[in-house]
């Protein structure tokens, strides 16, 4: 099996090219560790939103439209304010229609190569960022922290590890992060996207308010909700405007599964998006349905949970004492259905 690990270059920036097998990943650094695209030869999948033909400043107007990005403060936060234990935060509001400040700030960060590396079975890339006073956004969030980023790639896919450490001496980190995860709809050439399904075993489904942040009401499931569980969803040329859920545990493959499966019926291959238990809740997303896209975002908390007047239990809020970490893992790869 081919194995292979090396720095490369994409519309002159330097990527981390990873090769296992028949699966093939790049890793771009300088947009947050980004894995901007990846591929199964055997299937025939290619996983994520990209398109070479656009260039860099289009894709880095939008960031979270393409490929595989990493977000922190994730989603939406109300006002811009983040409540933490110790210390009230004011974030500028950058979505100044519904009045929050959303996506945070670690995905427009360029990140270092820390290791470009193989075994005898997988290609690996680790990268990093270390958030202190060098970064513009230090005076508004004065809360060292690192950010640490490996990318596995191996005959069975891609394995996704993030661990973030609270590096300060004396403030608490809030802890929240997701994947805004774009899925090519359709993800095999020469299908059409309403050959795709989606299946995601959720499990309560929350309002939102006019500002997209959440009521606290949660709404019964309806049809459209009870095609996820079945499997039934079809991701694209519908709109779907931030479907938040609890998230659940299903089945696939006649075993018990945590994550997002996406079927294309004419193939009969599935994308299989595993998550850890440290994701709380589901985000789903399509941007009108219109752009061959769709996002399973997996977030550790609620919109807007520093605010939240609910247990911590309940939004998925968490904080990181001065020098403790925490990690999340993710998997993703192909298989015929």
């Amino acid at each position: 099996m081919s194995i292979k690990a090396e720095v490369t270059k994409w519309k002159g920036k330097d990527v981390i090219s990873l090769t296992a097998g028949t699966y093939t990943a790049t890793v771009a650094p300088f947009l947050g560790s980004n894995v901007i695209r990846m591929q199964d030869s055997a299937t025939g999948v290619d996983f994520f939103r990209n398109d070479d033909s656009r260039s860099l400043e289009e894709i880095e107007a939008d960031r979270v439209t393409w490929g595989f990005p990493t977000l922190y403060l994730h989603n939406r936060l109300s006002g811009g304010v983040l409540k933490c234990s110790d210390y009230t935060y004011q974030f500028p509001v950058n979505e100044p229609d519904y009045g929050n400040s959303i996506h945070g700030f670690l995905h427009l960060r360029e990140h270092e190569i820390v290791a470009v590396e193989t075994t005898a079975t997988a290609a690996i890339a680790k990268t990093s960022y270390t958030y202190d006073k060098k970064d513009p956004m230090f005076e508004t969030f004065p809360v060292s922290f690192r950010a640490d980023y490996t990318f596995t790639l191996d005959a069975s896919g891609l394995r996704y590890e993030f661990t973030m450490t609270n590096l300060s001496e004396d403030r608490q980190l809030p802890f929240g992060m997701c994947n805004h995860t774009t899925i090519k709809a359709p993800f095999i050439e020469g299908s059409d996207g309403m050959d795709t399904r989606l299946y995601v075993p959720i499990g309560e489904k929350w309002e939102l308010g006019r500002d997209l942040c959440p009521t606290l009401d949660m709404v019964p499931h309806g049809n459209h909700d009870r095609q996820y569980l079945t499997g039934s969803q079809i991701p694209v040329k519908q709109e779907i405007d931030n479907d938040v859920y609890t998230t659940e545990i299903g089945e696939y493959n006649g075993k018990p599964f945590r994550g997002a499966v996406v079927t294309d019926l004419k193939a009969k291959v599935d994308i299989v998006y595993e998550i850890c238990d440290e994701f709380k809740f589901w985000i789903l997303w399509n941007e009108w349905g219109e752009k061959e896209y769709f996002c399973p975002e997996p977030c550790t908390w609620m919109i807007n949970a520093p605010n939240l007047p609910i247990p911590a239990d309940e939004s998925g809020y968490r904080e990181l004492a001065p020098g403790e970490s925490k990690t999340v893992t993710e998997r993703i790869y192909a298989r015929k259905a």
